[in-house]
């Protein structure tokens, strides 16, 4: 069994969509980033790079390119899956927390769940996602930015 953990954090502006595990959620402003900037699967990603021994999202996915421009994270995680099993490993399960000021997040969990678990093969039961604020505290709590913790079990084949 291998672990790896991955981290993100997008500024939020307007003018763009806000995208998170693949479902778009109604909302003023959305996360600044080279693709859809879904700052839960760009953090699930780097996870299931580390805990393949692998470099991470930027290294896979640089920023500066341009068939990279605005494409959906699910896309990315689907390319990560197959880097993944390319090294020999099976998905066990992914573990998120997104840190967020605002909008509630409860109501889309679900779609969130479904989207991950889809595109990495695993039931959704091996997916986990919670959100949680950061109390007002730092870019996150002033509702500037949002921020995403994950884990990623592998196993060898």
């Amino acid at each position: 069994m291998r672990a790896g953990i991955g981290y993100d954090l997008h500024r939020l502006v307007e003018g763009r969509k806000l995208i998170l595990g693949g479902v778009e959620i109604p909302f003023e402003k959305g996360l600044l980033g080279h693709s859809d900037g879904d700052v839960l699967l760009h953090a699930i990603i780097d996870a299931l790079l580390g805990a393949a021994g692998l470099p991470d999202i930027g290294t896979h996915f640089p920023p500066d390119g341009s068939q990279y421009e605005g494409i959906s994270s699910l896309l990315l995680l689907e390319q990560t899956k197959k880097l993944v099993e390319e090294k020999g490993f099976r998905i066990r399960n992914v573990d998120a927390t997104i840190v967020a000021e605002e909008p509630k997040l409860s109501p889309f969990s679900r779609r969130m769940k479904k989207n991950i678990a889809q595109t990495l093969g695993i039931p959704e039961a091996s997916v986990g996602i919670k959100a949680k604020t950061n109390e007002g505290l730092g870019l996150v709590g002033k509702g500037e930015a949002i921020a995403c913790f994950a884990v990623a079990l592998l196993e060898e084949r």
